[in-house]
């Protein structure tokens, strides 16, 4: 039984510091760049046409509300007008609100913004009912493909077609049961050869 605790002391001792060291080391530049992190959309994710959000003035109804993300990249809000949105964080539109409201509206603006409707995303090829849909986080691959009904009996479910949102090509990539979609992104199920 001693030997056993020696053991489990020696591991729990040489185990901290490199758990230390795990902790302090910051994220790798992909990560950085995901727009959506596994507990939901990260802090990066940036708004496109179609997204809905909520945006709160503090102690302000009248300047509160729900907004949609307009086809020409803009957010119209009561008393400021347009604030551009289109590839912005929430952040930077926050901060883009606040100082107009305070710029002869309000003495010191508090504003927050949610996100409650994320553009949607595109699923093509053979699956049973292609279309759009809307997007929820932690959405995958897998769970397009079963919003979309299914595979047709030629479908390839070994490689998948991603589009993503803002870039003009799509890319090849293997399909597994983790792979991500994020809002805006065309998904393109190919046909098997054989």
């Amino acid at each position: 039984m001693i030997k056993i605790l020696r053991i489990l002391l020696t591991v729990l001792v040489l185990g901290l510091p490199s758990l230390a060291t795990a902790q302090q080391t910051p994220p790798s530049p992909a990560a950085a760049q995901s727009p959506v992190s596994a507990g939901g959309v990260a802090t990066g994710y940036r708004l496109g046409v179609a997204d809905k959000v909520r945006v709160i003035v503090f102690n302000e109804e009248s300047l509160s509300g729900e907004f949609t993300v307009s086809d020409s990249g803009t957010l119209s809000l009561p008393l400021i007008g347009t604030v551009e949105a289109l590839g912005r964080t929430p952040a930077d539109v926050i901060t883009d609100i606040q100082s107009r409201l305070a710029n002869g509206y309000l003495r010191e603006p508090k504003v927050s913004m949610d996100v409650l409707t994320y553009r949607p995303f595109y699923i093509l090829g053979e699956v049973e009912k292609p279309g759009e849909y809307p997007f929820v986080n932690g959405l995958t691959v897998m769970n397009a493909v079963a919003r979309a009904e299914g595979y047709t009996y030629r479908a390839n479910k070994k490689k998948v077609f991603i589009k993503r949102a803002g870039e003009s090509e799509e890319k090849k990539m293997t399909l597994s049961p983790d792979l991500k979609i994020y809002p805006g992104d065309t998904v393109r199920i190919g046909e098997r050869y054989f």
